[in-house]
């Protein structure tokens, strides 16, 4: 890299990093908000919270890079052109297709790095996360009392409590037990509070009563101060979780195995998928050239080129839009794949366009304005 180009490229990289990390900020509070749902409905601490929230991360990468990119290169070359800098490059006989490399050449380290994550990083993640989730609903201890309302955690077992503090701490416990063979207990407690012995989830139960109903129809009443209710023998019915298209890796997505039943059913959803993480890192360089183009792809304007920046950024926002509708009905019809390679290359080729046909950007020279002529005047 020339001097040059090295200068434009520096002033380039800080904006994107800045950009994605800003963008990635926005999405990490969208998907926190989602996955409030592990701690107020499962009662899960806020280190699992955290986990499944940094685990989402990754699969929103591939988007959020190509867009933290578009919106630093705009914003970049916008104060280079206010800050008459690209013009001093133009008026030192460097081309467009120079000032527009750093550019390109940061887009394609981003690519790079979309593709490594695509490939590798965002499966992985995501079967993690799944993982996360499905241990949360699977946990008993966690999902075994609501606030107010009558649960049935498990067969034969109901369970109560009028309210729950920020401690975990339950207040007018009730629960109901039914035993093999018509047995029924019923155990009442002024508080309650879920913890774990030996490993196994119990309810430690104070100032309390148990009441039993034998089956001769004797009732048996005993009180007691403290009593440890053993709910490990109860198992929550939990749907056995499926491997989505998102969570396998690439040679998964193109040989499922013979006894993956939901892999076999939805070969054409999995091949949608593989295509679309390959051809995703594109709109990296798609994205990019759309950026340079509204500020380098015309003649030079003292006056800014807002309109052209609106009619590409409006025309980048529609080719990524395309990509998603492409991708989904590749998702149905396989003989789709290619657009999914097609729409971000039609874009890249129609943003590079005014570089590639145009050349060197000649500046016009200002014109000299044409002095009157002045008539003689005659002497008296």
């Amino acid at each position: 890299m020339t001097q040059i180009e090295r200068y434009l490229f520096q002033q380039l990289r800080g904006p994107t990093i800045w950009a994605i990390v800003a963008l990635a900020g926005v999405g990490i509070l969208s998907q926190s908000l989602s996955g409030l749902e592990l701690i107020v409905d499962q009662r899960q601490s806020a280190w699992v919270f955290v986990k499944v929230t940094a685990l989402a991360v990754p699969k929103m990468l591939s988007l959020i890079i190509p867009l933290g990119a578009f919106v630093a290169a705009m914003l970049t070359f916008n104060r280079l052109h206010t800050e008459q800098e690209i013009v001093v490059c133009y008026a030192g006989g460097v081309s467009r297709w120079r000032v527009a490399q750093p550019a390109m050449r940061l887009a394609s380290y981003l690519a790079l790095l979309t593709l490594v994550i695509n490939i590798w990083v965002a499966p992985l993640a995501s079967r993690n996360m799944r993982a996360e989730i499905n241990a949360a609903r699977a946990d008993l201890a966690a999902a075994l009392v609501r606030e107010g309302q009558f649960t049935q955690p498990a067969p034969g077992l109901s369970v109560y409590a009028q309210t729950i503090d920020r401690s975990g701490l339950m207040h007018n416990l009730f629960i109901h037990q039914e035993h093999q063979g018509g047995n029924a207990a019923t155990y009442t407690a002024a508080e309650g509070q879920l913890a774990r012995r030996d490993g196994a989830p119990v309810i430690v139960m104070h100032n309390g009563a148990t009441q039993t109903l034998s089956n001769d129809g004797q009732l048996n009443y005993l009180a007691f101060e403290e009593y440890v209710f053993d709910v490990s023998p109860f198992k929550v019915a939990v749907a056995t979780p499926t491997t989505k298209a998102a969570d396998r890796y690439i040679s998964e997505l193109l040989h499922p195995a013979a006894t993956d039943d939901w892999g076999q059913k939805n070969r054409d959803v999995m091949l949608a998928e593989f295509h679309s993480r390959i051809a995703g890192p594109i709109y990296n360089l798609t994205l990019m050239a759309f950026a340079i183009s509204a500020i380098l792809g015309g003649g030079f304007s003292r006056m800014g080129y807002g309109r052209r920046v609106a009619w590409m950024s409006a025309i980048a926002i529609g080719t990524r839009i395309l990509g998603f509708v492409v991708e989904e009905a590749a998702g149905h019809s396989p003989a789709l794949n290619v657009l999914q390679y097609v729409t971000p290359l039609a874009g890249l080729a129609f943003a590079l366009g005014p570089f590639i046909l145009g050349g060197r950007l000649r500046l016009k020279k200002p014109s000299t304005p044409k002095l009157a002529k002045l008539k003689p005047v005659g002497v008296r």
